[in-house]
């Protein structure tokens, strides 16, 4: 695989890699010790993930419990700061134990060392984990 250019290219190749289901892909865009971030999360998940194998475990089981559709609205801004993009976006699916839709706003702050992801802090919502036939056990 040639890995994508640009932070931008990098980060929308994440996205269909999600679409595609292939999270050991989605994991190979980041680096050893590249650090996910949820400054939102509720109480009693996650708020930071250290290294490529801890990111890896959380996210092997997120096709188990959210099957994305697609991401119709992704806006990506350009930063001053070299390899970082702030990407705006809706992803849209299932909720797979419930078959509940499911629809998420994202804004996210990523940062691109040498051709992988380094820093990646996801300001999602948490209100929808509470949302009424929302199912996101196992996910934290």
């Amino acid at each position: 695989m040639t890995i994508p250019a640009t932070p931008a290219e990098l980060y929308r190749h994440g996205l269909q890699l999600l679409l595609d289901k292939d999270i050991p892909a989605w994991v190979d865009l980041w680096h050893e010790d590249g650090v996910l971030e949820f400054p939102f999360a509720p109480e009693g998940w996650p708020r930071r993930l250290d290294g490529k194998a801890a990111i890896g475990d959380y996210m092997r089981r997120y096709p188990d419990h959210i099957d994305l559709c697609d991401f119709p609205d992704v806006t990506i801004h350009q930063t001053i700061t070299p390899g970082t993009i702030v990407a705006e976006m809706r992803g849209v699916g299932r909720l797979v134990k419930t078959g509940s839709p499911f629809e998420m706003t994202y804004i996210a702050v990523v940062t691109v060392e040498d051709g992988l992801i380094s820093s990646y802090r996801d300001y999602w919502n948490p209100i929808a984990v509470s949302r009424p036939g929302a199912d996101f056990a196992g996910m934290h």
